[in-house]
């Protein structure tokens, strides 16, 4: 089912954005919660003639959001994880572990809002991308410390050298 995305839908896309989705998640949730509307040719028309609208609701609402994101740059984070030898942690830290440290330090976030490829999987600094709006997205620095007393900190030391050397 083609449906035009009258809002933003985290994972799927921005508004004024034509999008396939499978019936049921169009008909019974994005359609009745008003995120949606079906593509018909009649509403496609309708939302290109309306695109300057849109361009003009996201440039205002970029606008406020700037100022969370100025509150965000230059923010670093701190996890403390349980890591092995070579610094390699046992887990890893995912976009929930740095969204409740940002929440510790003061901002709220949701986590969908982190952008990671990858879970990090080793001790060190990371730059983890944050999309606060299509257009404002703002990098954060994580530092993933090892356990305190844990024999990893001899072994992060050296992953970190590793890590610098390449």
């Amino acid at each position: 089912m083609k449906v035009i995305l009258t809002k933003e839908v985290l994972g799927l896309g921005d508004p004024g954005e034509v999008v396939e989705v499978k019936d049921g998640y169009g008909r019974n949730y994005l359609v009745p919660q008003g995120l949606a509307i079906t593509a018909t040719k009649k509403n496609v028309a309708a939302v290109e003639a309306e695109q300057k609208r849109i361009a003009a609701t996201q440039a205002k609402e970029a606008a406020r959001v700037k100022s969370d994101a100025d509150k965000l740059t230059g923010v670093g984070v701190t996890i403390v994880a349980r890591a092995g030898e070579g610094g390699k942690l046992y887990g890893s830290v995912t976009n929930m572990d740095v969204a409740k440290a940002l929440a510790d330090a003061g901002h709220e976030l949701d986590r969908r809002r982190i952008i990671m490829e990858q879970p990090i999987k080793r001790l060190g600094e990371h730059l983890i991308k944050i999309k606060l709006h299509p257009q404002v997205v703002v990098e954060v620095k994580v530092v993933v410390e090892p356990e305190a007393g844990a024999p990893a900190a001899e072994g992060a030391q050296q992953a970190e050298e590793s890590a610098a050397e390449e």
